[in-house]
């Protein structure tokens, strides 16, 4: 009778143990899926709130666009217009002041019109990624002080409007931090079409930067933020020049 008691006993604390092992077990694994699922509502958040905050952007582009072409832009012509009526019967020096003049306007009115174009999406991707790339760089050409190479590779295809109009401002965003910081002379724009893959790369020979987390200014880190909308890797070396390396897939 001892003897089937203890081994009663036994199998009792042995079922015990081994429900709490269960219950133990399906918490660890009711834990490690709660927190997946929370950081995957985080990164989904997180994606939302970015891609929230690029509409707004992109919306103010817009109104800027609006505001140069409509109001800014009329103005001047209106300006020049003015300039080009005033009688002749001015001195030489007058008149050249009143030429000069002109021309300066219309060199703003240009500029002005480009950057129009370029803040408003629809003007960007009207003709594709690779065209409002080349406008952008025939803008940049004028200034004479950069020498611009711009390569592309491969079939070339269209992705979707979103995709190419975050793209597009990745090349804005490396551009303008090649004027602001780099010092560079010579920059390079590599675009290739893989089965797979678009890929672009922007380089320039400038004096180049450390790359910390405490060094990187916001217009990096726009672009890793636009490189992960499109759920691209970037990668960055900086030496003599910089090199950023950005891979899309398609």
């Amino acid at each position: 009778m001892l003897v089937y008691i203890v081994i009663i006993s036994s199998l009792f604390f042995i079922g015990v143990i081994y429900s709490l092992y269960s219950i133990l077990k399906l918490y660890d694994k009711k834990s490690k899926e709660y927190i997946l699922d929370m950081d995957n509502i985080k990164l989904e958040h997180d994606k939302n709130l970015l891609s929230t905050q690029i509409e707004i952007q992109e919306q103010t582009f817009e109104n800027i666009s609006t505001e140069i072409h409509d109001n800014i832009g009329q103005k001047l012509s209106l300006i020049k217009l003015n300039l080009n009526t005033l009688s002749k019967n001015q001195h030489d020096a007058d008149l050249d002041k009143i030429n000069s003049s002109a021309n300066l306007i219309s060199t703003v009115i240009c500029d002005l019109r480009h950057l129009s174009h370029s803040l408003a999406s629809d003007d960007i991707l009207s003709f594709g990624l690779i065209k409002a790339i080349e406008a952008e760089i025939a803008q940049l050409t004028k200034s004479a002080k950069y020498e611009i190479t711009f390569k592309v590779s491969g079939e070339q295809v269209f992705l979707d409007h979103k995709k190419e109009l975050i793209l597009f401002r990745i090349v804005q965003e490396a551009i303008n931090n090649i004027l602001k910081h780099a010092e560079a002379t010579r920059i390079l724009i590599d675009v290739q079409f893989e089965k797979n893959a678009f890929i672009i790369q922007i380089q320039d020979n400038g004096k180049g930067y450390q790359l910390t987390e405490n060094t990187q200014g916001a217009g990096l880190k726009n672009i890793q933020k636009r490189v992960g909308m499109v759920n691209g890797e970037i990668e960055m070396v900086t030496n003599s020049g910089t090199l950023i390396n950005i891979k899309i897939p398609i």
